[in-house]
């Protein structure tokens, strides 16, 4: 995998100051997106162990609440794959902050089990994930006054009750 750029004091992407990561490759090709060059899957560096320590790192510090995961799009089959040993390394050594994912595909539709974007570590991911920013970006439902989303079709999820309750649960602000 290779990854766009990292942030290490990203305000915009979540709850407090965060560190970001936004991987590179991307199928959904939304129009007016933000980040189109990171649709290339060969964009950016590649992601490596050093990589990984590097945002270890960087959120090994009292202010950052947690980690971003953007893209690009991070729940690309062959992104998740990557992903997992930063998102196992990250829980381990920061069991009490909060990891924020976005991804243009659907939480019940594309990415439980029979969906477009279910492989086999997705199950994997989306327990390591507090909460989901979900749907494409639709420029047509852009409003800039959205906290934390785009356009008014994405929707917040709240990842740990979702799956414990079988049903999708939006975030409510100040849980995490």
């Amino acid at each position: 995998m290779n990854y766009a750029s990292i942030k290490k004091h990203d305000v915009a992407n979540g709850v407090g100051v965060r560190v970001s990561l936004f991987v590179s490759g991307c199928t959904h090709r939304c129009k007016g997106c933000f980040n189109a060059e990171a649709w290339d899957f060969g964009y950016g560096s590649p992601f490596t162990e050093e990589t990984q320590e590097e945002i270890l790192a960087a959120s090994d510090k009292p202010y950052i609440a947690g980690l971003s995961l953007l893209g690009g799009e991070p729940f690309e089959p062959c992104n998740q794959r990557a992903l997992l040993p930063l998102l196992a390394a990250y829980r381990k050594r920061f069991p009490d902050k909060t990891v924020w994912c976005y991804t243009g595909y659907t939480f019940d539709r594309d990415l439980l089990a029979g969906g477009r974007a279910h492989c086999e570590a997705t199950e994997e991911m989306l327990s390591r994930i507090d909460v989901l920013v979900d749907g494409e970006f639709v420029e047509s439902l852009k409003d800039l006054k959205l906290r934390f989303r785009g356009s008014s079709n994405q929707r917040i999820i709240d990842v740990p009750r979702s799956l414990r309750e079988g049903a999708v649960r939006l975030w409510k602000e100040g849980k995490y």
